[in-house]
């Protein structure tokens, strides 16, 4: 088995987000009602959009010294949180498709809750799902806000979430209630994802499929430390343990690191070498509203069976 393709993903059915224009390393973006101006040192372009238009902006985040460190400064009045919507739209039948609700805010992160450009692996996993015959068991690593977590339920499917940050997790329950998924079987865990792993291949626990969202690093609720080049190889191994005789896809997404989208696909065809199936790997872009340039957010690999 070997990579079928290279694709620019697009994540193509936001109505509530927008990237409005990039360049001279910032990103201005729509997040619902609000607009925001973030670093993004990859935009090595000139700015499309005139100055004016960049003051426009309710919040401008400012980094500081510290990797993702910062402070938001707020040019207007930003409520603490606001809502923003999802409608899933790869299914053809209207009953099936599932309006995903969710709270967006300003964290000292320099996030607000969502990263569009994964929208794309929501649609894939909600068509995937609906596909199948029964309810899928689906497992959710480094979850965050719990929004592929309510897609893959919307569709269908029995989900385990799990993420080391309590806030980050009920944050994502919060959403489920948003989102009028409060009756989908959802099991919303803290944990660090390796100890979890490790307790899940020990007690035999099989998922149809997996989605990982892995930082570059991070700390587990008792000072874990994951650092995405030496933990991942160990993690999908563990996942791999836990796959089902048929498994539906997994799904990698890898942001931040100088990583190729090419070296994902390899792991990910490593681990799922004994299983019928196909890897598309690439890239997760944005596209402008102002110029039509695309942004590079991510690289990611999929694994789907056949």
């Amino acid at each position: 088995m070997k990579p079928t393709s290279f694709n620019l993903l697009e994540a193509t059915h936001w109505k509530d987000y927008e990237l409005l224009d990039s360049g001279d390393g910032l990103k201005l973006e729509r997040f619902g009602k609000y607009v925001f101006s973030r670093p993004e040192s990859q935009a090595m372009w000139s700015r499309a959009l005139s100055l004016s238009e960049w003051q426009k902006a309710d919040a401008v985040f400012q980094p500081s010294g510290e990797e993702s460190g910062g402070h938001w400064d707020f040019k207007k009045k930003v409520e603490e949180k606001w809502i923003m919507n999802y409608d899933l739209s790869p299914s053809p039948s209207p009953e099936k498709r599932g309006l995903l609700k969710f709270w967006a805010m300003t964290t000292p992160g320099r996030h607000l809750g969502v990263f569009p450009e994964v929208a794309s692996h929501w649609d894939f996993m909600a068509d995937t799902i609906h596909q199948h015959a029964t309810s899928p068991n689906i497992l959710n690593l480094f979850g965050y806000t719990g929004l592929a977590s309510l897609a893959a339920a919307s569709a269908g499917a029995s989900v385990t979430h799990v993420d080391a940050s309590k806030k980050s997790v009920a944050w994502a329950r919060e959403n489920q209630t948003l989102s009028s998924l409060s009756d989908k079987p959802i099991r919303w865990i803290v944990d660090d994802a390796v100890k979890y792993m490790q307790r899940e291949a020990k007690r035999g626990v099989k998922y149809d499929g997996i989605i990982l969202d892995p930082p570059k690093f991070g700390r587990g609720p008792k000072g874990e430390v994951w650092e995405v080049y030496k933990s991942l190889p160990s993690l999908l191994e563990m996942c791999r343990q836990c796959l089902s005789d048929k498994p539906l896809f997994v799904i990698v997404t890898v942001y931040a690191v100088r990583a190729s989208a090419i070296h994902v696909a390899q792991a990910v065809n490593e681990m799922m070498k004994k299983y019928k199936g196909d890897v598309d790997s690439g890239e997760l872009v944005t596209r402008e509203k102002s110029a039509n340039r695309l942004l590079s957010q991510a690289v990611y690999a999929k694994w789907f069976a056949k």
